[in-house]
């Protein structure tokens, strides 16, 4: 089994920061596993943010969140950090880290079904 817990989420006023972490434990060989970032706002649907394949060189993000949010990972510590800047109140969500076990793919999918196992999820608030 596959563990994925996010944290780092809290109250931020419109314009700062945020590092969210994700940590993996359990069964997998994590510097082989494409990792993603989505998010869920009340009332809407989980949207893609970010995603990273296995060597970190191919890094895809939304187009709501270029420019203003960096994904990254670290294979030897079994983490992938987002960081946000500039943050919006759109960007108010739940934050759920998403791995990609089962299927090995040459980059990151931006798809919600591709991927095998999700945290729990951290809230981020940015108010206005």
């Amino acid at each position: 089994q596959v563990q994925l817990v996010e944290s780092g989420g809290g109250l931020v006023q419109a314009g700062g920061s945020l590092r969210l972490s994700c940590a993996a434990s359990g069964r997998t060989f994590f510097s082989r596993n494409n990792m993603g970032w989505f998010r869920q706002a009340p009332g809407k649907e989980r949207e893609f943010v970010a995603a990273i394949n296995w060597s970190g060189v191919t890094i895809y993000y939304a187009d709501s969140v270029k420019g203003r949010f960096t994904l990254s990972r670290d294979n030897a510590k079994n983490t992938v950090d987002l960081q946000m800047n500039n943050l919006k109140p759109e960007d108010t969500a739940v934050y759920y880290c998403a791995a990609d076990i089962a299927t090995i793919r040459p980059v990151a999918s931006r798809k919600a079904n591709d991927y095998d196992y999700w945290g729990q999820g951290t809230q981020v608030t940015v108010s206005s």
